[in-house]
């Protein structure tokens, strides 16, 4: 599959004349056709719900565009919860699932109507303590251990993962939760992380739905909903074949009519937690060539760096790299193209085929909308990069304005040295 941008050449160029380089840009034509197919994927279930993954991409404008299609949003903090709730998330509408959490999420949780996800039995009595009581409806993230495979491929090793409960935890879970008052429950997992295949999600379908009736005839709990989480990833790499949303729908149908109606479960709602699959395409990273260095290697640095875009140096993640306006010249030159961090895992490829690159060149990094932006941080006294969104029509709109040293310093208000860290920034302008 060839890579090519959401974006030409002439429309970066006039953006560019109004936010300078580095930026992240989100297609939102790509994001609401994505977001269609997903809902119709899985309209035979009729209770299907969509709660995307805040943590990929904390933008409410970008969110709101989600929650036009019936999307909530899937938290793991107070930040991600409080920004559900401002943009209009009610009961229902939020799944709060989260780790070594502290007593006053659960509680601010409960109070916006969000769905507490237990990770952990132990979690059971921090929330009877939090909110006085154990809610009605409640969630619990299943661990099953060991690894996870479709056929004699290994996906990820779920018992390797710090989340979850195993499988005797769960049933004690329900249990407990059961005289304790809850009546509706829901389970959750996530086995694997990107991947990159059809199967996946009607292979964790199968397992998760198998639990389910095991669950609700031991126990005599009813369950409500079962989350099939994240896990769905997208092609990276452009010889990579994208997952069709479709077939996989498709293929969680057939395991719920397979085990689930038959066990009279036919009442059961399909959730989702996706972030990776809702936003990941559909954005990008600007960034533009500003120095070459020709020692050891050939070296391109670039404007932006590891404060935009983490999964690089964090992962040794591939992101694919177009040279705009060089598209159809041969990739004749190895790079690695560079940001300006003090440290050497600062790179967004290494020892890459590209075309040429001159000084001036601007580059799409691809695949940056989900756990691109979100991912930032200020390691080197280095700011945060604005976030443009492209209309459908065309136009465009900054949705986040690039960090400034007013930001960088505001935390330090409390010292004196904060007002001459003022005065250098109204000089620096």
């Amino acid at each position: 599959m060839k890579k090519t941008p959401f974006v030409s050449l002439s429309k970066l160029q006039e953006i560019i004349k109004e936010y300078p380089t580095p930026f992240h840009l989100y297609d939102e034509r790509g994001i609401r056709e994505n977001a269609r197919a997903l809902k119709e994927a899985f309209s035979w279930n009729k209770g299907f719900k969509e709660f995307f993954a805040v943590k990929a991409t904390p933008n409410p404008y970008l969110i709101k565009i989600l929650q036009e299609y019936g999307c909530g949003c899937d938290c793991s903090s107070m930040t991600e919860l409080m920004l559900a709730k401002a943009i209009g998330c009610s009961q229902g509408d939020i799944m709060f699932s989260s780790n070594d959490t502290p007593e006053k999420e659960f509680k601010y949780a409960y109070e916006i109507g969000g769905i507490i996800n237990l990770d952990d039995i132990t979690h059971i009595e921090s929330v009877e303590k939090a909110i006085g009581k154990i809610p009605k409806v409640i969630s619990c993230r299943y661990n099953p251990g060991g690894v996870f495979k479709i056929s004699n491929d290994i996906m990820d090793n779920p018992g390797d993962a710090k989340y979850g409960m195993t499988t005797e935890q769960i049933f004690d879970a329900f249990r407990i939760l059961k005289e304790k008052g809850a009546e509706e429950f829901g389970i959750h997992a996530f086995l694997a992380s990107n991947t990159v295949t059809n199967d996946y999600y009607p292979m964790l379908a199968k397992v998760m739905f198998e639990l389910a009736v095991k669950l609700q005839k031991e126990t005599g709990a009813h369950v409500k909903f079962i989350n099939l989480s994240g896990g769905i990833g997208i092609p990276y790499r452009p010889e990579e074949t994208p997952n069709d949303i479709r077939v996989i729908g498709e293929g969680v149908r057939k395991v719920y009519e397979e085990i689930l109606i038959p066990a009279g479960m036919g009442d059961v709602a399909i959730y989702t937690e996706l972030g990776r699959f809702m936003m990941g395409p559909y954005g990008c990273l600007v960034t533009e060539a500003i120095h070459e260095k020709h020692t050891h290697k050939e070296y391109i640095g670039v404007d932006a760096c590891a404060v935009n875009l983490m999964r690089p140096a964090m992962y040794g993640a591939y992101h694919h790299i177009t040279v705009m306006g060089k598209e159809n010249e041969p990739c004749d030159h190895t790079y690695d193209v560079t940001g300006s961090l003090c440290e050497n895992n600062d790179k967004f490829a290494i020892d890459r085929q590209l075309p040429k690159i001159d000084m001036g060149d601007i580059l799409v990094i691809h695949d940056t909308g989900a756990h691109g932006f979100a991912m930032g941080y200020n390691y080197n006294g280095k700011l945060k990069s604005a976030e443009i969104l492209l209309h459908e029509d065309g136009s465009f709109e900054m949705i986040r304005r690039a960090e400034t040293p007013r930001d960088y310093f505001a935390t330090f208000d409390c010292f004196p040295i904060y007002e001459k860290l003022l005065e250098d920034e109204e000089k620096l302008k």
